[in-house]
């Protein structure tokens, strides 16, 4: 992949779970109503994954598609330590990925992750509520284009 992009593994979900950037905690325990470890282990455990690292080797988040094409990604706030490598690694993973739609939803609170989709080329679809909160999402995707 890169220097950068690992494949995932258990101890890096539970770094990543212990040290989520508060958005994404929110995400996970409020919007879905799932334990952050248990929400990283599982989706560790069923779809393709990876973690990712920075230039002074920090984790700074995990990332999977599962084989329907939903994408995920909860970060860290190593990210803020180098924040240009971290989105330059992220727009590698996901032009590297096969799958001709990625799509999820995301909380609309999470404006970290709003502004990295956008840079990534995914494009906002709706907004939804969501969740056992009934919470406001908003669903995303990107299609790739038979030039990528």
């Amino acid at each position: 992949m890169s220097k950068y992009i690992h494949p995932a593994t258990l101890e890096a979900a539970m770094q990543v779970a212990s040290n989520l950037l508060p958005d994404d905690y929110k995400e996970v325990k409020e919007g879905h109503g799932h334990d952050p470890l248990a929400a990283l282990v599982v989706g560790y455990q069923n779809c393709d994954s990876a973690y990712f690292v920075v230039p002074n080797g920090d984790i700074a988040g995990m990332a999977g598609v599962h084989s329907n094409g939903q994408i995920w990604m909860l970060c860290t706030p190593a990210i803020y330590d180098y924040p240009h490598t971290f989105a330059r690694e992220a727009l590698r993973y996901v032009k590297r990925r096969e799958e001709k739609l990625l799509w999820n939803i995301v909380d609309e609170r999470n404006k970290v992750h709003l502004k990295l989709l956008k840079f990534l080329g995914f494009k906002f679809l709706r907004r939804l509520k969501h969740g056992p909160n009934n919470l406001s999402f908003i669903e995303f995707c990107r299609v790739r284009s038979s030039s990528s």
